[in-house]
């Protein structure tokens, strides 16, 4: 027997004799899945970032930090495969949350799905849901919401099921399939409302909750912020916290991301660092650029509180050792939407409650550092996530501060949280036929064991298109008369600046190849989206669930 194999066998064994104890909520871990929005893969003090983030920073010093994570480059898509293990297109999801009439782009999860709650649920695991739920069709308190968090195997949920929301005066909230508004919520009355830590709060009380009256029981919870997708808001104070921080502009805090970068392993110094976009020599209103970044800092910052205050929740309620943190992003820098020259918005001030603006293209850049594009993209700044493991009991001390360099995916996710937790992934919900999960588990990872892929890992999101295969990467941008695939060896070059297509025209070939015949099994469609006429409501069978 060798040593990955004797090792694998171990962590296998492990995870039996902490699924057959007397008391499952001692022996299973606890699992959290933390999910921010719209940030930037060199945001984060651990990924190289000026922003402060001492939480998620502490959590990586004793855990693990992916290098080579990806998402889908977009905020539905990315739940969709978070959530269920497969593909977003298998899923239902392959675009946003409008029926497009094709099963891949039905605008919300299928029944030929389960969510990791669903799976977990079963094994015994309580299950909670915070924030941003992004993946059913209504969103409206009168409609059906047989694809709301309660329905798809949550016991309690907080947060908004639409894509977005005012942070002071959140319009749209919902509770236990109630829906409400930040004034006139009957349990949750804070001194100022902000929706960050009220997503924190909700977390909190779910787990102390959970301690008090079912702490025999390990739990489930995903919490997904909003932050720090727009509108930037924050408060005065945090976005005072950054004054001076940004006065240099785009091109000195991408160089001094980059040198953290390669300072902390992250990347190496002979990729080319890809373009700086805008010029803040010649920006019209630096003042107020400046302090719109400030204004993105603070709101990752809060969430970096409120990520401190749920694990020392978790420590005081004796819960911290045997739970599994993880912590990713739905996508990479969002680069809309931006203010113009002769825009009025330059005569707001960024942050304040009565703006509704993002920090644009050229911020988006810096924090993309040192990736191409942005989020929609399937190039390296749309897809490439932090991803934080933290796991006291479970990620031996040899371990800590290490850094994965194996390429994971979202749907990695639901193998792992099956593993650990000594579930069993359905063939059948509730009578009807599940797809088998696509990813593989992460589990070997925690005690330093390299992940084996069998197949590639595959993108598509607006015509946007890439494959990852070891060390090569196939991509390409959509554009309307066609998009050239590029061939990019990451290894030698992650930042896609050196296109090697014409010089290993096979490997390119074999690459679009593969990825011909996995978006005919998944059912991508060409973009842009030409709907057969298949636009009514989805009908529902008879467990209440999307049948498409």
């Amino acid at each position: 027997m060798n040593f990955i194999t004797a090792a694998r066998l171990a962590l296998c064994i492990a995870l039996v004799i902490g699924t057959c104890g007397q008391a499952p909520g001692a022996t299973r871990p606890n699992i959290v899945i933390i999910l921010s929005d719209d940030m930037g893969w060199g945001d984060l003090g651990c990924y190289g970032g000026e922003i402060r983030t001492p939480n998620l920073d502490k959590l990586a010093s004793k855990g693990l930090r992916f290098t080579q994570f990806y998402n889908t480059g977009r905020c539905c898509p990315t739940r969709a495969a978070l959530m269920t293990g497969l593909y977003s297109h298998q899923a239902g999801v392959g675009h946003m949350t409008s029926n497009r009439g094709y099963r891949g782009y039905q605008g919300e999860l299928n029944n030929r799905c389960v969510t990791i709650a669903e799976v977990l649920r079963p094994a015994g695991y309580s299950t909670y849901g915070v924030g941003k739920w992004h993946l059913a069709l209504n969103t409206k308190d009168d409609g059906e919401k047989y694809n709301w968090p309660l329905q798809r195997g949550f016991d309690h949920h907080y947060g908004i099921i639409s894509g977005g929301s005012h942070y002071f005066h959140a319009k749209n909230l919902e509770r236990d399939n109630k829906s409400f508004t930040w004034d006139t919520d009957p349990e949750y009355k804070p001194e100022r409302f902000y929706l960050t830590d009220a997503f924190t709060d909700h977390a909190v009380k779910y787990v102390t909750d959970h301690a008090r009256e079912q702490n025999e029981k390990p739990f489930f919870l995903y919490l997904a912020y909003t932050a720090a997708h727009w509108p930037i808001h924050a408060f005065e104070e945090d976005i005072n916290a950054y004054n001076g921080f940004y006065d240099a502009g785009y091109e000195a805090i991408r160089m001094a991301r980059r040198e953290n970068q390669i300072k902390l392993g992250l990347t190496d110094s002979h990729w080319t660092l890809s373009p700086t976009i805008g010029d803040w020599e010649k920006f019209p209103a630096q003042k107020w650029e400046s302090r719109m970044m400030q204004a993105y800092a603070a709101m990752v910052t809060r969430m970096d509180a409120g990520i401190g205050k749920l694990v020392a929740t978790l420590e005081k309620n004796g819960q911290l050792d045997n739970t599994i943190v993880m912590f990713l992003q739905d996508n990479g820098a969002c680069a809309e939407p931006v203010a113009h020259e002769d825009d009025a918005s330059y005569e707001k001030n960024p942050g304040a409650p009565d703006t509704y603006l993002g920090y644009g293209k050229n911020w988006a850049n810096v924090g993309n550092t040192p990736f191409r594009y942005y989020k929609h993209y399937e190039h390296e700044g749309g897809i490439s996530t932090p991803l934080i493991v933290h796991w006291p009991k479970g990620i031996p001390a040899s371990q800590h501060n290490q850094l994965v360099r194996d390429p994971g995916h979202l749907i990695d996710l639901m193998p792992t949280c099956v593993e650990v937790a000594g579930a069993k992934y359905p063939s059948k919900f509730n009578g009807t036929k599940i797809q088998h999960m696509e990813g593989l588990s992460l589990a070997p990872t925690f005690t330093g064991i390299k992940i084996k892929r069998k197949s590639p890992i595959f993108f598509e999101h607006e015509g946007n298109r890439a494959v990852r295969d070891g060390n090569w990467k196939l991509a390409s941008s959509f554009k309307p008369n066609g998009s050239a695939w590029e061939l990019y060896d990451m290894e030698k070059d992650r930042t896609e600046m050196h296109d090697l297509a014409t010089r290993n025209p096979a490997k390119a070939k074999k690459m679009a190849n593969q990825w011909d015949q996995w978006s005919k099994r998944v059912g991508v469609q060409p973009w842009p989206i030409k709907s057969p006429g298949i636009r009514t409501n989805l009908p529902s069978n008879t467990t209440g669930r999307s049948s498409l």
